[in-house]
């Protein structure tokens, strides 16, 4: 970029020429996927960029651009609600739905009119292996017949893989012993009977996801029963 300054001087004008170099932006940094219940989001950080321009070392102007693609094939894919974005983070559920393949994500910032850093790309990444799955919201509420138990996971989950889904109820007697039941993802409650009388047992649930992925336990849940 080239700028003019007209300066006069015992009456001669003098015309300045003031030279100025692009400012050169690192590439994002920290690239990578954060999934959980096979919500796929895309996180990265604002890397440090040198400039000769203090007022162009705004981060708050960096707008980002996202690309996907599927491992092997040759050609990046733009992610239509991910340009020019502000934020740090892009959701590519959509794009990347196909639990069984392998992806890989890019991103680069730009600073307008005209710079723009090298892209930086995330590790290759799983939704079947690289999902996190959330532990249920588990609910006690105590009847006559004993303790009746509903389970409340991820609707994204139950969406997504609901034939397979189902629960251990882990009950805990005040002896230290631990009981072990099954529900099915379906079941709208699972009761508990058999108790003892105004005994207190405590509760816990974990998500299945057959054959190899499960949640932690979700909160102990205790009450007495009457």
């Amino acid at each position: 970029d080239v700028e003019t300054t007209a300066v006069s001087a015992d009456g001669l004008s003098l015309v300045c020429f003031l030279f100025s170099s692009p400012v050169i932006l690192d590439p994002p940094a920290q690239v990578e996927f954060k999934s959980v219940d096979y919500v796929n989001i895309l996180h990265w950080t604002t890397a440090n960029y040198s400039h000769n321009n203090s007022h162009n070392n705004n981060n708050n102007s960096l707008k980002y651009y996202v690309q996907w693609k599927i491992y092997g094939e040759a050609h990046w894919l733009d992610v239509d609600s991910c340009q020019g974005i502000y934020t740090h983070h892009c959701d590519l559920t959509e794009v990347t739905a196909e639990s069984r393949e392998w992806y890989y994500a890019r991103v680069h910032a730009a600073s307008p009119p005209s710079s723009k850093s090298a892209w930086t790309m995330s590790r290759r990444f799983s939704p079947r292996w690289d999902t996190r799955i959330s532990s249920p919201v588990l609910r006690v509420n105590v009847t006559d017949q004993g303790m009746t138990v509903h389970v409340r996971p991820s609707q994204h989950l139950v969406h997504k893989i609901h034939k397979n889904l189902f629960y251990k109820i882990f009950l805990k007697h005040n002896s230290g012993e631990e009981e072990l039941f099954e529900m099915s993802c379906c079941s709208k409650k699972l009761v508990l009977k058999n108790l003892e009388h105004r005994t207190k047992y405590c509760l816990q649930a974990q998500t299945v996801v057959p054959p190899f992925m499960s949640s932690s336990r979700s909160s102990l849940e205790c009450d007495i029963t009457l």
